[in-house]
């Protein structure tokens, strides 16, 4: 008789096959970059090394040995994380809308570097009313790759789309960074504040995955944390050391403090200062962020207008495809529209309940 096979066991199994291939990955990726890039340097390390051996023995050199490669391991962090050339040629070819009204836009950080972004326009007669979606995206690829995506916000949804661009990324220039990251997302809502021809009551931010991170840092900055309309994230994480505890399952990882950490992007921190109206969109097939930090982050927002709501199936880069999507962030917006119509006409609070929100169960189809 055939054993059947249980499906959290062969959903672990999955797991675990997918984060051994990409430690493999990453681990050959990383050895070829710093092969090319830093031979010369390994090779004066290497005589400074025999050096020290011969002057005063095998201790010395060894300590020394040992902070070389904490130190290389640190400043090689941005390498795990940030994938501006994948897929192949994403820094050269920048796919932009077809069919559609929209702008190239070039701006400057404050710091000098400067970024690109595409914003897809609403016909003339309804853009300057339409809410504007700022669109923050992941750790791999450029704009171009969120195109389809962008068509969508803007065809069932009725947004204007911001699509922002990270430094180091497709045609912006630089190098990318959390604070550099932070900068950008800075720019691009001072560049969208800072036209007068968008509605600036209406402006969104959405962020996925990584974007997840910069749309939660932007929408608790002082200067924009009363002027958003509301926020949307998508398989995004509660801090990057604990995503990356949760991806390698490695002993030595699990031990390292927090502050071992390069990069630390701590939503889970900000989101409880977070008290805009917030729609959560979580895939439970999420394979490389684990869907309980989508719970983690929900619970403690402090959005009394929050919402959860969960794609059985779906997996971390094709949520956007499940079945009641955009029927999800259209009920959304629309329930916000009416927080707001109830703010402005009672000059109160809109008292939700116990101000913990729904928990809503999509299904998967791809469209």
């Amino acid at each position: 008789m055939e054993e059947l096979s249980d499906p959290s066991k062969n959903m672990a199994r999955t797991v675990n096959v997918v984060s051994s291939r990409r430690l493999i990955q990453i681990a050959g990726r990383l050895i070829l970059e710093f092969g090319v890039k830093f031979w010369k340097g390994c090779c004066t390390c290497a005589l400074g090394l025999m050096l020290l051996y011969w002057m005063y023995g095998s201790l010395v050199a060894l300590l020394l040995l040992f902070f070389a490669i904490i130190g290389v391991l640190y400043n090689l962090q941005d390498k795990l994380l940030y994938y501006p050339e994948e897929p192949a040629h994403s820094r050269i070819y920048v796919e932009l809308p077809q069919g559609l009204s929209y702008e190239n836009i070039f701006t400057h950080t404050s710091d000098g570097v400067q970024i690109n972004m595409v914003l897809i326009k609403q016909p003339q007669g309804r853009f300057g009313t339409a809410p504007t979606m700022v669109f923050f995206h992941g750790n791999a690829g450029n704009i171009g790759h969120r195109m389809m995506n962008a068509h969508c916000l803007y065809l069932y949804s009725g947004f204007n789309v911001l699509l922002v661009e990270y430094r180091g990324y497709g045609k912006s220039q630089g190098s990318p960074s959390e604070d550099g990251l932070y900068l950008d997302a800075l720019a691009a809502m001072k560049y969208i504040f800072q036209r007068e021809d968008v509605d600036h009551s209406k402006i969104v931010v959405f962020g996925r995955s990584l974007g997840g991170a910069v749309a939660i840092y932007v929408s608790t900055h002082p200067h924009y944390s009363r002027k958003i309309f509301a926020v949307i994230l998508e398989n995004t994480f509660t801090s990057l050391p604990q995503v990356a505890k949760a991806i390698f399952h490695l002993g030595f990882l699990q031990s390292l403090p927090n502050w071992s950490f390069k990069n630390q992007y701590p939503s889970v921190i900000r989101i409880r200062q977070l008290q805009l109206p917030t729609l959560f969109l979580s895939g439970q097939s999420d394979n490389l962020v684990p869907p309980a930090m989508m719970n983690e982050l929900y619970d403690k927002s402090g959005s009394i207008l929050k919402r959860l709501v969960k794609f059985q199936g779906a997996s971390h880069n094709e949520t956007w495809q499940s079945n009641g999507y955009y029927d999800a962030i259209n009920n959304f917006m629309m329930e916000v529209y009416k927080s707001k119509v109830v703010r402005s006409s009672a000059d109160t609070r809109l008292e939700l309940g116990d101000g913990q929100g729904d928990h809503v169960e999509g299904e998967v189809k791809v469209i």
